[in-house]
């Protein structure tokens, strides 16, 4: 929260917006969440790259799925508004907390989506846009509404969240083969012990808004823990396909296997005792995995 001696130090510029006001639309477009979803979307692009890498493609296909993802994350507050303002970490949203009329998130999340399909069927290609599409049609009209009907959601969940690797290599070869799905495989494993870790440690506030969680009636988090270790272990073994299919070589493999080892050991550590120290673990532990692992995937390219 800013002090009142911060709020009377801010100067807009003429013409621009408001700090709170950006602050707002940066979370109604989910930002960090948005960031993801490029750089997913922009290793698919550079490993579905045959040559030299096209910088204009890159940035045709990033700029149409920042704005369908800002879109899709905007659509869902706006559905969930009701539901938002009954948990804490979510009921300062623009939406639930008032600062931002529903209708206004309705429009704009709308008018973004559609923004970045028609300008990926545009400047990349019709597969691209198309699984743009199917992207933001889970995500909205699958995995939102399924929140509060079933806790397999959050497999749904993660087909629109594995998709992005999938947009960049069809935006760089026009097709998608094995590879590319086997990056899709890696990515939809991955979120399983990330959200299971946020649903435990966030599974008070879920119950109380009516969202239906692995994690319900899981107060010593062994089901959760157990299914993120299950989950870990798979993960080590698909992460291993690209070494194997000819897009990654052998120092990714290893270096697949370390993170792998690790990240199972960590869920194994949340089975053992099912802390709400262990599960932040967890959690962190999964947001340094990936990034480290798509990090070794580029550089086995290079």
């Amino acid at each position: 929260m800013k002090t009142a001696s911060f709020e009377r130090d801010e100067v807009d510029l003429p013409g621009a917006l408001p700090t709170n006001r950006l602050s707002d639309l940066s979370q109604l477009v989910k930002t960090r969440l948005t960031l993801l979803v490029l750089v997913t979307t922009a290793v698919g692009f550079y490993l579905g790259t045959r040559g030299p890498i096209d910088l204009a493609g890159l940035i045709h296909v990033l700029f149409g799925s920042a704005l369908a993802a800002a879109g899709a994350s905007a659509l869902n507050q706006w559905w969930e508004r009701d539901l938002d303002a009954l948990m804490e970490r979510t009921r300062e949203r623009p939406v639930p907390a008032g600062r931002m009329r529903p209708l206004s998130a309705l429009f704009l999340g709308g008018i973004l989506a559609v923004a970045g399909v028609v300008y990926l069927a545009v400047m990349t290609n019709f597969l691209a846009a198309s699984l743009t599409a199917v992207t933001v049609a889970i995500y909205v009209l699958g995995y939102t509404p399924l929140k509060r009907v079933t806790t397999t959601n959050t497999l749904v969940g993660a087909i629109p969240g594995a998709i992005p690797p999938l947009i960049g290599w069809a935006a760089a070869r026009g097709y998608l083969d094995f590879a590319a799905w086997s990056l899709f495989a890696i990515l939809f494993v991955w979120q399983m012990p990330h959200f299971f870790a946020i649903a435990w440690i966030c599974r008070h506030d879920y119950e109380r808004a009516g969202f239906r969680m692995l994690s319900e009636d899981d107060e010593t988090g062994t089901r959760s823990a157990s299914q993120a270790v299950l989950f870990c272990i798979f993960l080590l073994l698909i992460a291993g396909i690209p070494a194997f299919i000819g897009i990654a070589g052998p120092v990714y493999l290893v270096a697949e296997l370390v993170l792998g080892g690790l990240f199972t050991m960590i869920a194994m550590r949340f089975h053992r005792a099912g802390t709400l120290r262990n599960a932040r673990l967890l959690f962190f532990g999964s947001i340094i995995y990936l990034p480290l692992l798509l990090a070794a995937l580029i550089l086995s390219k290079l």
